[in-house]
């Protein structure tokens, strides 16, 4: 039994920071991550050799291109990007996703480069 029985509250969470391609980790999951993240613009192509990554869209859209197609999702549709597949997330307006991922995960897998950032907790 938890020892917490307090829900997270998803719009909540968002509302307490403005920061762009910034993930916040809201929920640990065994070994994996529950993060929140505010997406503008294009970020870097990448990959994660030793994990699936799945982008769960909360509000705005989200284009997830692939080297061979591009996924766009709306307001409450997921996709897996499934270990080792390039990709680059691209939202032309301002997006909130949730991000599920094991933990310590880095959001530009093996890129690296300026926006390589570890996932920061929120309360």
């Amino acid at each position: 039994m938890s020892t917490s029985a307090v829900p997270v509250n998803l719009a909540d969470k968002l509302s307490q920071f403005s920061d762009l391609w910034s993930q916040k980790k809201v929920a640990v999951l065994n070994d994996y991550e529950v993060k929140l993240a505010k997406l503008k613009g294009d970020f870097v192509w990448h990959s994660h050799e030793d994990t699936d990554e799945l982008f769960l869209v909360i509000t705005g859209r989200l284009t997830l291109q692939l080297r061979d197609v591009d996924v766009v999702l709306g307001p409450g549709e997921l996709f897996v990007v499934p270990r080792g597949v390039e990709h680059c997330p691209v939202a032309d307006e301002e997006t909130a996703i949730l991000l599920f991922e094991p933990a310590g995960t880095l959001n530009t897998g093996g890129a690296g480069g300026p926006m390589t950032k570890a996932a920061e907790p929120l309360g």
